[in-house]
């Protein structure tokens, strides 16, 4: 599937993408263990994190405030940390500190003078409003696990922006992580340009992007921005 030649409309995941969700969880989760002398490593963290929001998306929708708050409590279970579930609150209390990617704005801003532009997300409404006080930026469409009661890569954020946008037609997304957002763009037949911070490789049987770059830069480059 290749890229549009009359591209009107670009959608961005935001954590991961525009923001900086795992220096803003570990700096979180830090602070909150030195409360107690406790100290975590960084990648053991982030993996435990990646494996239990997954597990917790999985089932019956709930605020993304709350799935913090349940990540908080089984992370620290696994790493031996007694954190009490009633301090769970610093994990969804922290994501108004977390920083979008030096290049966030200058590509945003680049995108929104050729562009239509919109989020699709999976977070809630007010955690998301919190966020975009890092990103100035007037977005011409914004769907959240909120307004569609599920969570990527469940197809709903997808065909709600669809039908708002009114067509598959002219519009890209932009992504960064292959489960969330790359999967089920490639099954929907959405053109989809993996932004691979990590340079992930793909296992056997996934099926590449429509794109594959390292930057929003790149990215921006890509479409002629």
């Amino acid at each position: 599937m290749a890229l549009p030649k009359d591209i009107t409309f670009v959608t961005f995941d935001v954590y991961g993408t525009l923001i900086d969700w795992e220096e803003g969880i570990n700096t979180a989760f830090q602070k909150e263990a030195s409360r107690d002398g406790f100290t975590i490593d960084k990648d053991e963290l982030l993996a435990q994190f990646m494996e239990i929001e997954k597990e917790i998306e999985g089932g019956s929708y709930e605020l993304y405030a709350e799935v913090l708050r349940r990540c908080a409590v089984r992370i620290a279970e696994n790493l031996g940390w007694p954190l009490e579930s009633s301090r769970s609150g610093f994990l969804p209390d922290s994501v108004i500190r977390w920083k979008p990617f030096k290049e966030t704005m200058p590509q945003l801003n680049k995108f929104g003078k050729k562009f239509q532009t919109g989020l699709i997300s999976n977070i809630d409404d007010k955690l998301l409003g919190q966020t975009r006080r890092h990103i100035p930026h007037d977005f011409d469409l914004v769907v959240t696990a909120q307004q569609v009661r599920s969570y990527k890569p469940d197809p709903a954020h997808f065909k709600e922006c669809e039908r708002r946008v009114g067509s598959k037609k002219g519009w890209v997304h932009i992504g960064s992580s292959y489960y969330h957002d790359i999967e089920p763009c490639i099954k929907a037949k959405i053109p989809v340009i993996w932004v691979n911070r990590h340079k992930q490789e793909l296992e056997s049987g996934q099926k590449k992007p429509t794109a594959e770059v390292k930057t929003l830069l790149e990215a921006a480059k890509l479409l002629g921005v």
